[in-house]
């Protein structure tokens, strides 16, 4: 008889454990920022972070725009931030091999290394007058942790920037997309082996990559159609449907494809926003495509003031607690027609989503990252703010960066 008291005990303190994380209030005590040391003419970060498992810490590329990309390392055990150091410095980048940032998000690899890509990032990459003399091309790097060592890797294509990457996580072969051309890019860097798979896509290059579990890699087509280079077979695929939309989506937000991305291993789901401002669950399959489930859009308002279509979310991550988190706003779009960042809440079970918090510009201006979780479920976010000593620089995303730490289920600001 005790014993069965104890095991309804047990079950009872489970059931309200679970029940008291899905329903805990989320307060501003849930979240905090980081700022990067050492770097205090920074003034940008984009998708440039990601997180080792092997080494339990988070690694973000931040640049000036003109002449400096730092890349930094937040030790989570420690809670301390530092500079690893400038890539110029660090792999003893010649002038012509200038770089303007790190675009791509920050992968580990089979080895424990991490692997990004570089973008030009400045005007002199994009026009004739200064092209291609002003830019050599992006490179494809490895940081290991173990080493404290940087490895140029080498160019992806002459002239062009590498926006993003993703990774085979089997074999640790690289996919990447160029800029402006939109070239795809398989890599095997252990190899040295770069095959280019040609154009798929023109105008606006979408910036999101994605893998599975299965080894395949992902991108999307012109007509938002998921693009798979399928690990087992080697072969390059295109899915026959396009990612769901809102009726009367324009062009340009079809062409650009995906922003953000979640994985639920568990459940054998990845979780994308859309630039249509879309949340789409996919189902990987080994072979050929799996099944795509359209959750609707990520704000509900009023389209009198703003589209359903036209918002903008270049971030997401999946809490401990089962739900998707991600912020609104940014490049000059934002919710229910107010100059603010909103962070929500998307219930997965239910679908339905509701604001928990809001930051006005000069706290939160725009935030990026994918998936960036650690084994505590802290999610981590690439953020930015509004800065007037910035913006007067006139760079591309001049702002003041620093990195967002949340929590969905615990507080932890200090």
């Amino acid at each position: 008889m005790r014993e069965i008291r104890i095991i309804i005990f047990m079950a009872l303190t489970l059931i309200l454990t679970v029940f008291g994380m899905l329903s805990a209030e989320v307060t501003r005590k849930n979240i905090r920022f980081v700022e990067y040391p050492d770097f205090p003419d920074a003034h940008s970060t984009w998708s440039s972070i990601g997180y080792s498992k092997v080494h339990q810490k988070v690694f973000i590329g931040v640049t000036n725009h003109r002449d400096k990309v730092g890349l930094f390392e937040y030790d989570v055990n420690r809670d301390r931030m530092r500079l690893c150091g400038f890539l110029p410095e660090l792999v003893n980048l010649r002038d012509f091999q200038w770089q303007g940032k790190v675009h791509s998000e920050i992968i580990e690899g089979p080895d424990g290394c991490m692997y990004f890509s570089t973008d030009g990032g400045e005007s002199r990459e994009e026009y004739l007058m200064n092209h291609p003399h002003g830019y050599g091309g992006g490179f494809f790097f490895k940081w290991d942790p173990a080493e404290e060592r940087l490895t140029k890797l080498g160019y992806g294509m002459l002239y062009e920037s590498i926006k993003d990457i993703t990774m085979d996580r089997i074999s640790g072969r690289i996919m990447g997309v160029s800029y402006p051309q939109v070239h795809l890019l398989v890599y095997d860097h252990q190899k040295n082996d770069l095959r280019d798979l040609g154009r798929v896509g023109s105008d606006h290059v979408p910036r999101v990559l994605f893998s599975d579990w299965f080894g395949n890699m992902y991108y999307v087509d012109w007509r938002q159609r998921l693009v798979k280079y399928e690990h087992d077979t080697g072969k390059f695929l295109f899915s026959r449907d396009s990612l769901p939309a809102f009726e009367g989506t324009p062009g340009n937000r079809v062409i650009t494809g995906i922003t953000a991305c979640a994985e639920d291993r568990a459940n054998g789901v990845i979780y994308l926003v859309t630039y249509g401002s879309k949340v789409v669950a996919f189902y990987p399959a080994r072979l050929g495509f799996g099944k795509m489930e359209d959750l609707g859009g990520i704000y509900d308002g009023d389209p009198e003031v703003r589209q359903p279509y036209d918002y903008y979310c270049p971030n997401v991550a999946l809490g401990d607690n089962g739900m998707l988190y991600y912020f609104i706003g940014g490049h000059g779009s934002y919710v229910d027609g107010e100059e603010r960042n909103v962070l929500m809440e998307f219930d997965l079970r239910k679908k339905t989503k509701r604001m928990v918090l809001s930051f006005r510009l000069k706290e939160i201006s725009e935030v990026t990252g994918s998936g960036v979780k650690d084994e505590g479920g802290n999610v981590y976010f690439c953020g930015r703010k509004r800065d007037p000593g910035a913006e007067m620089m006139g760079e591309s995303g001049a702002s003041k960066p620093f990195m967002i730490i949340f929590n969905p289920t615990k507080e932890i600001a200090p």
